[in-house]
């Protein structure tokens, strides 16, 4: 029995001797020992999240797009009650005043092509 206290004893003077040591290696070596344990709990965590979750989310138009649709509809409600419609004059809703792509805008007269 004293020989089991001696030798606990002789491990714990013995640990604490190497404490310093031993602060020094995982100081030095933080990221080495940090890095797989953090890609673990990422990869459990991502994958505990897609389970969890619902993936599908629904398109739902911005707030600028909703806004420009209101004023549309608004400047189309207020014309259409101020102006009688011609037969030469779009709707706004249209949208036939807005270039399809970049290469519509600011043509030379030579490119532009007659819509049949």
């Amino acid at each position: 029995m004293i020989f089991c206290d001696s030798t606990a004893k002789n491990v714990e003077i013995t640990l604490l001797k190497m404490l310093p040591a031993i602060w020094a290696l995982a100081r030095t070596y933080a990221p080495w020992i940090t890095l797989p344990f953090a890609a673990v709990v990422g990869f459990i965590g991502y994958n505990f999240e897609s389970i969890l979750s619902d993936k599908y989310t629904p398109y739902k138009p911005s707030i600028e797009e909703q806004r420009d649709e209101r004023q549309l509809k608004e400047l189309n409600e207020l014309m259409s009650a101020k102006i009688p419609s011609f037969p030469g004059v779009d709707k706004l809703e249209d949208k036939k005043f807005v270039p399809k792509s970049i290469f519509e805008k600011n043509l030379s007269p030579q490119l532009v092509r007659e819509k049949s």
